[in-house]
């Protein structure tokens, strides 16, 4: 083990222990030859169980990694000075910024929307460098994001993304041969999890885990255990934000478990651009989100994951204004979720709550796409919205904010196993969440159990595939919501 006093490659004398993690330590030292001090990572695993292959490889990948790190210039990426090729293990000398991190800012409090969005805008810019260079983080977490100085003028910190690909240089699994897991489980991506990464969206996925814990003060998957941390990253609804205001939009876009559905890094940095100028992000012809894949659920408030009049209240870290917050935001809240094993062909998300007004307007009615033979062309139109006082099997839902795009594409989708799926406008219902198009089956079904049965009958048997759904006038029906027996219980499923 390395002491105080120590001097790496004749050159570099450690002075202090600034920080120590899975991969090694990190030094306060003095470059003697240029009489400055910098920071000095020791690049080794916190227990020495590695094989001399392993070491070897350990080695070439921190070597190789570091090289292309250091050619990168860029503000919010941290600067290597040096690297130590000699020696039982490698060294990276970099810049010495101040001790504070993004982690200890966080401590003191949450950050208002549009800093934790001009703050997520500068961790993106460092992750577009180094993914254009081949580099992958690994392990992006408040952590590992240093303050360097305030921004002028007197807007906040300027952050500087460090420890590039150390998380994972012993295997894609992260696991030690010991079993001990290297990297933040929390922040981790599922498909990093699953062994299935291929691309630097598992990067944009922990970003997205920051900027909620930044924002909501809260680690939304955090658990008692690793093990139960890395079921909750897999399988988990995330508990739908009630402090982010219009930044929920991006969370929603981020916090997907199929990575091909998160924004890449030109749209993401659109949309954090307009929540940082005070704005909301809003889609455009060029800025849609992807077509949604089978499999893949898509969902509002209260959890990411469950319908709203089910959603469990434990959940949710932060109750008061969530109403206030919610009309506010009304069109950007729908969250879009997890990937739940790839085994399902769709996902049902209910809209539950009440509206300020029963009565919809002509405008509010869904319009079809005019392509012919498109999903939303007046051949698949679903004409007239539903009586008041109908049940519905819900099938999915899509914000009105995506566009007629996303959600002919999803109809599309669902009408693979269920040939008569419509879509209908909730707007038009007090009893649901207005914004959202809903993609359901007519029926005509006599109580919310006969919807479930109507699902049953074509393999959904979960709340995440389908829910029944009352058509009112009245916001109080909202409370009908029908679940799967498997799920928790939630409302009626009949009237009373």
């Amino acid at each position: 083990m390395s002491d105080p006093g120590d001097v790496v490659d004749g050159r570099f004398e450690l002075l202090e222990r600034l920080g120590s993690g899975g991969m090694g330590t990190v030094w306060r030292a003095r470059d003697t030859v240029l009489h400055r001090e910098v920071a000095v990572k020791e690049v080794r695993p916190a227990r020495n169980e590695l094989t001399d292959e392993q070491s070897r490889v350990l080695r070439e990948r921190v070597l190789r990694e570091a090289r292309a790190l250091a050619r990168l210039n860029h503000p919010h990426v941290v600067t290597i000075h040096h690297i130590v090729d000699s020696g039982p293990h490698p060294w990276l000398v970099m810049e010495l910024l101040p001790g504070r991190t993004l982690q200890d800012l966080l401590e003191e409090g949450t950050l208002p929307p549009h800093e934790a969005a001009r703050i997520g805008r500068e961790l993106l810019s460092a992750l577009r460098v180094a993914h254009a260079a081949g580099i992958q983080h690994r392990d992006v977490k408040p952590a590992n994001v240093l303050l360097r100085d305030e921004v002028p003028g007197g807007r906040g910190v300027s952050v500087v993304l460090t420890d590039f690909g150390i998380a994972s240089l012993l295997g894609s699994d992260q696991l030690t041969a010991t079993g001990d897991l290297i990297g933040s489980p929390e922040y981790i991506a599922p498909e990093r999890i699953r062994g299935t990464d291929q691309g630097p969206a598992a990067d944009l996925w922990s970003l997205g885990i920051v900027l909620y814990v930044a924002v909501e003060g809260v680690s939304p998957l955090r658990r008692a255990t690793t093990l139960a941390t890395l079921a909750a990253v897999l399988d988990e609804p995330v508990p739908a934000p009630v402090r982010s205001g219009p930044l929920t939009p991006v969370l929603t876009a981020l916090l997907v478990r199929d990575p091909a559905l998160r924004p890449d890094a030109g749209r993401l940095d659109a949309m954090l651009a307009a929540v940082a100028d005070g704005s909301s992000w809003q889609p455009t012809e060029t800025a849609r989100r992807p077509p949604a894949t089978a499999g893949t659920p898509a969902m509002g408030t209260p959890t990411m994951g469950t319908p709203p009049s089910a959603a469990p209240r434990r959940r949710a870290p932060v109750i008061v204004a969530a109403v206030a917050v919610a009309v506010a935001m009304v069109a950007g809240t729908a969250l879009v979720l997890a990937l739940r094993d790839g085994s399902k062909t769709d996902s049902a998300r209910g809209e539950g709550g009440a509206r300020a007004s029963a009565k919809a307007s002509p405008e509010a009615s869904p319009k079809p796409a005019k392509t012919p033979g498109s999903p939303g062309s007046p051949e698949s139109s679903p004409g007239a919205p539903p009586a008041s006082g109908s049940w519905v099997a819900q099938l999915f839902s899509e914000p009105v904010g995506a566009g007629t795009d996303d959600r002919d594409r999803r109809l599309a989708t669902v009408r693979e196993d269920v040939p008569e799926a419509r879509y209908l406008r909730s707007d038009d219902y007090a009893s649901l969440r207005p914004g959202f198009w809903v993609i359901y089956a007519p029926g005509p079904f006599a109580d919310g159990r006969e919807a479930l049965r109507f699902c049953a009958e074509r393999g959904r048997t979960t709340g995440e595939d389908c829910a029944g759904r009352y058509l009112s006038s009245s916001g109080a029906d909202s409370a009908l919501l029908c679940k799967p027996p498997a799920s928790a219980p939630a409302g009626r499923c009949a009237r009373p």
